[in-house]
């Protein structure tokens, strides 16, 4: 990943209509299968005033390219703590560093909450996903059996902070 080329933005909030919402939705469409895809409620995900979605970019020349190289979601249930949603990566930009960078973003954000704990599902048989998390510091807290399909299993995972009084 060239630094230099490229740059994380936050999606404003309240943002439906706009092309790299478009892009976003037909990435997530292609990405995931149906049963996981957020295509059809993503709209109302980016409407949840308790959310946020942050998505990196390419820079060309100093001007965004109009592709998007990935993204993620996160929420904030409570003030205690977040939730990522959604972290995806355009296929050939996968293993480049892009995913790494939008999860420390989000966890950034997070952070700046002062929550405590972040937490987030991954398929176990996922292991870039799930070494990408562990290399971030998240750790298993258990499995919750059939939480894609019937047949694929999760691990939740979380991230805690030390909370300063």
């Amino acid at each position: 990943m060239e630094e230099n080329r490229a740059l994380v933005r936050e999606l404003p909030r309240g943002t439906t209509d706009s092309p790299v919402v478009e892009e976003i939705v037909k990435l997530e469409r292609r990405l995931f299968p149906k049963h996981e895809s957020l295509s059809s409620s993503f709209y109302q995900e980016l409407g949840k005033k308790n959310g946020g979605l942050l998505y990196y970019v390419l820079l060309d020349e100093g001007k965004p390219k109009e592709q998007v190289v990935g993204y993620v979601m996160y929420l904030f249930p409570s003030s205690l703590y977040a939730s990522i949603t959604k972290l995806a990566v355009r296929e050939n930009y996968r293993r480049k560093g892009y995913g790494e960078a939008l999860l420390k973003a989000a966890i950034e954000k997070c952070r700046s909450r002062r929550i405590q704990r972040i937490c987030l599902h991954v398929d176990p048989l996922r292991r870039p996903a799930l070494c990408l998390y562990q290399k971030l510091g998240f750790r298993v807290d258990s499995i919750v059996e059939s939480y894609y399909s019937a047949d694929r299993d999760a691990y939740r995972m979380y991230l805690d902070f030390d909370v300063q009084k």
